[in-house]
């Protein structure tokens, strides 16, 4: 007979909140969590800011700047979530991806969120291939169209 598994009252990655047996208001936890979960599954954010939006939508989500202020101060580096008509907080975890639809490109998060930076398409030399040229053009165009550089 293998042992009883032993909870916190949080999941280790996201805090989702765990219910217990006895436990009241069961559904605000239950909510919570689905909140969380609606916000991080598949996440798009609108891009990044240093304070909150005059006007949110539910469901819209943000990239808290570095130094932020107003009601996202001490939020820093987080996602700004907005649910039920206020800001839910989620702090990223390497291996993060969100899609900033206000570039179209992919960031991921490592330590902090990581845009990767456009390679300079190859002009002058002394020997110029136009096959390698455009090749590299080619790739460079591909990786704009997959969201890993912007457009």
């Amino acid at each position: 007979m293998s042992d009883a598994f032993m909870f916190d009252s949080t999941t280790p990655r996201f805090g989702f909140p765990l219910l217990f047996a006895g436990q009241v208001q069961k559904e605000a936890h239950v909510n919570e969590a689905h909140s969380l979960a609606d916000a991080i599954l598949h996440c798009a954010v609108m891009g990044e800011l240093a304070s909150p939006p005059s006007s949110a939508s539910e469901g819209d989500c943000w990239l808290v700047s570095a130094s932020p202020t107003g009601a996202w101060a001490g939020h820093g580096g987080k996602i700004a979530a907005m649910q039920g008509g206020n800001w839910l907080y989620i702090t990223p975890r390497d291996g993060m991806w969100v899609l900033d639809r206000s570039t179209g490109q992919d960031r991921r998060y490592v330590g902090a969120w990581q845009v990767p930076t456009m390679p300079t398409p190859p002009t002058g030399g002394a020997t110029v291939d136009i096959e390698a040229r455009s090749t590299i053009t080619a790739l460079i165009a591909s990786l704009r169209q997959a969201g890993i550089y912007p457009s």
